[in-house]
């Protein structure tokens, strides 16, 4: 008779949640089961396999040699069945799963939540796990399904599609610019107190195209520098300083008289909106039900431009 009918399966699924999670209690959110039910199905694989897996602490787990060996094997079975079930699912048409979705926190919120929460409602069978950071997420290690990118790809193995494109305005509070002035070009910005995003390669230093095509080059004056654009954002709104933000961010406050957009007349280099999944040679049905859906928002928002 076959090893595998002595194991039941699903506390492989189990196993590979507490070491992915790092705890019982994380595998237990993940799985959205008890606790109690977790440590059950661990010490029923170990008894099954008839082998020590994890060692347990009282803040965490670690693998054990024979434990390493075994997660490397249970997570490419894992991921191969609930692909299997998956794929069968899409014939019917069923948009099911939990979909892991990261995004820049500022877009994370004025765009991709409302899209999500759209399509939980579309699709009750559809979990949607959304992860925002204005950092770059590996996407393998953190096991997600779809990365929202703004700007400019760096290279890399990853697929990618283009969903749309966003501009970068320039932007000031009423306060900042009664005190220092109104710039009338690009010249008198140079030394202007700047908040500045310092994920960008040159935060302070920024190239103006001109109406009649000229360029003109700015270094403004960094006195306040972060790696959050929803950090940067309450800086300029302060008064704290000049910023160059994305026209989803602000299009807002600037309807609403809390910021202005100076020297519109004078654009900055566009950027582009993508959507980057780790290699595959399929995209799982769920995935593509929310790229659609994200392309259908951004498009509408364009026509409304």
């Amino acid at each position: 008779m076959s090893e595998v009918s002595g194991i039941n399966l699903n506390r492989l699924a189990v196993f590979v949640a507490v070491v992915e999670e790092g705890t019982f209690a994380g595998a237990a959110r993940r799985l959205d089961v008890a606790k109690a039910m977790v440590t059950t199905h661990i010490q029923k694989l170990e008894a099954e396999l008839r082998a020590t897996l994890l060692v347990r602490t009282t803040r965490s787990v670690s693998l054990t040699e024979a434990g390493q060996a075994f997660y490397e094997a249970s997570r490419v079975i894992v991921e191969q069945a609930e692909a299997a079930i998956e794929s069968a699912r899409c014939h019917s048409g069923e948009v099911t799963g939990t979909l892991r979705v990261t995004a820049p926190m500022d877009y994370a919120a004025t765009v991709v939540a409302p899209v999500a929460a759209a399509l939980t409602q579309a699709h009750p069978s559809l979990r949607i796990e959304l992860i925002t950071a204005d950092r770059v997420l590996d996407l393998v290690a953190d096991r997600v399904d779809v990365g929202i990118r703004l700007g400019w790809l760096a290279d890399s193995s990853h697929q990618a599609v283009k969903l749309g494109s966003f501009a970068l305005w320039l932007v000031a509070s009423p306060s900042l610019l009664r005190a220092g002035g109104l710039p009338k070009s690009p010249q008198d910005l140079s030394g202007r107190p700047m908040a500045a995003f310092s994920v960008l390669d040159k935060p302070a230093h920024w190239t103006f195209a001109g109406p009649q095509g000229e360029a003109e080059e700015v270094f403004f004056d960094a006195v306040f520098t972060a790696d959050s654009a929803v950090a940067m954002k309450q800086v300029v709104l302060s008064g704290g300083g000049f910023g160059v933000m994305t026209d989803f961010t602000v299009s807002q406050d600037i309807e609403a008289g809390r910021l202005i957009r100076v020297l519109p007349q004078w654009t900055l280099p566009e950027g582009g909106i993508y959507a980057v999944f780790p290699a595959s040679t399929q995209r799982a049905l769920k995935v593509r039900v929310f790229v659609d859906a994200l392309r259908a928002h951004v498009e509408g928002a364009l026509r409304k431009v």
